[in-house]
């Protein structure tokens, strides 16, 4: 009855969709989001670890699935690899809120409720909870992910949970030493047994994880997710897309790379496309000619899906040094949610306002340049 009230209440890319759920003298049933992955528990033996870098963007993707919870008023309570599914490679599902806690709810905390080996400090003791809770479990699974080991254990329960009360847990990279001293401080923060000595937010858990990335020893050509989110994130063009829009943005966007001196469209060309530049700089030029340079966070190329028909590029735009952008085409946005949508409206909005402002001044610049000089 607990996942029934939830049923259409946590509506995000990353937690399991409940559709239906009903009990009566039978028993009960759930109709739920189909997962085609199995669970993170294949990834918790010494043999069959994920790389780091993959453990990462799935930490980061849980924080922000749980920030979500808990701006809903929802505190999971039973975070472990066994909730949480796998779809892709390295996109997951949390799944099992039949432990959750909702937080304006006037009923009393449970006892009882969640798995001893994920439990928190003061899960065990039975004391109020908070969204912290669910960070020093996620911080288990993370351990487990990357070690293949709980950082505790005991030969009984009473020995598991006396190690969860007291003893402060070995660095993951006691167990793997190739990861790095920056993720194991991520970790055992997480894992302190005082909630207030834990991250203060989901998102300053999350951010930490995103940080590490760029200074991972293992390096490859992959970007993933959590890195183009924390950039869609930094762009302002994006400033106010939720979260659960910024990852229906990565489902409908291609991100595509430019060298010096590439052209990206062309003037006179019909295109259905627009583009929002994430790193370097592009020259805008009309007829060979100069007009402005763009650099990154802004936009081109947008009246293809502003226009109500589709209309010829009025300027060619020429990448001016190595550029990375996002190229979001009409047919794929006219697929996006309602909400992703109106954000993308609204971004859209600000940016003609913007570009009408700066067209006055240098109007008016260029007018009183030409009456001072006829005077």
């Amino acid at each position: 009855m607990t996942e029934a009230s939830l049923a259409g209440k946590l509506s995000h890319p990353h937690i399991a969709a409940i559709y239906d759920a009903a009990t009566d003298t039978a028993g009960g049933y759930l109709v739920m989001e189909y997962v085609d992955g199995g669970t993170l528990e294949q990834f918790t033996d010494p043999e069959t670890l994920a790389p780091i870098k993959t453990v990462m963007e799935i930490a980061f993707k849980c924080c922000k699935a749980l920030d979500y919870a808990h701006q809903h008023g929802v505190i999971h309570r039973d975070i472990k690899p066994a909730n949480i599914l796998l779809t892709g490679e390295s996109d997951i599902k949390i799944s099992d809120f039949g432990a959750a806690l909702k937080m304006t709810s006037q009923s009393t905390q449970l006892t009882g409720i969640g798995s001893p080996a994920y439990m928190s400090p003061e899960q065990l003791r039975e004391e109020t909870l908070t969204h912290q809770t669910d960070m020093f479990s996620l911080a288990v699974v993370i351990y487990q992910l990357l070690t293949g080991h709980q950082p505790f254990t005991g030969a009984t329960s009473a020995g598991m949970v006396y190690q969860i009360m007291n003893v402060d847990a070995e660095p993951p990279s006691s167990h793997r030493p190739e990861i790095p001293k920056r993720i194991d401080e991520i970790v055992l923060t997480a894992l302190r047994k005082d909630p207030s000595q834990r991250y203060a937010t989901w998102d300053d858990f999350a951010q930490a994880f995103s940080g590490v990335f760029d200074n991972l020893e293992i390096k490859d050509d992959v970007v993933t997710d959590a890195e183009k989110c924390s950039t869609l994130r930094s762009l302002n063009f994006f400033r106010r897309f939720s979260d659960v829009d910024l990852w229906q943005v990565l489902r409908i966007v291609k991100w595509v790379t430019y060298t010096p001196g590439q052209a990206i469209i062309s003037e006179g060309e019909t295109g259905t496309s627009f583009f929002i530049v994430t790193s370097g700089e592009v020259n805008v030029s009309k007829r060979e000619k100069l007009l402005t340079a763009l650099i990154t966070g802004e936009c081109f190329g947008e009246m293809s899906y502003i226009g109500s028909r589709h209309l010829p590029r009025t300027a060619s735009v020429t990448a001016a040094s190595d550029v990375t952008a996002i190229e979001v085409g009409a047919d794929a946005l006219s697929q996006a949610t309602e909400s992703c949508a109106h954000s993308f409206e609204s971004a859209f909005l600000d940016l003609l306002v913007t570009r009408l402002e700066e067209a006055n001044i240098r109007l008016s610049s260029l007018l009183l340049d030409k009456g001072v000089t006829n005077a």
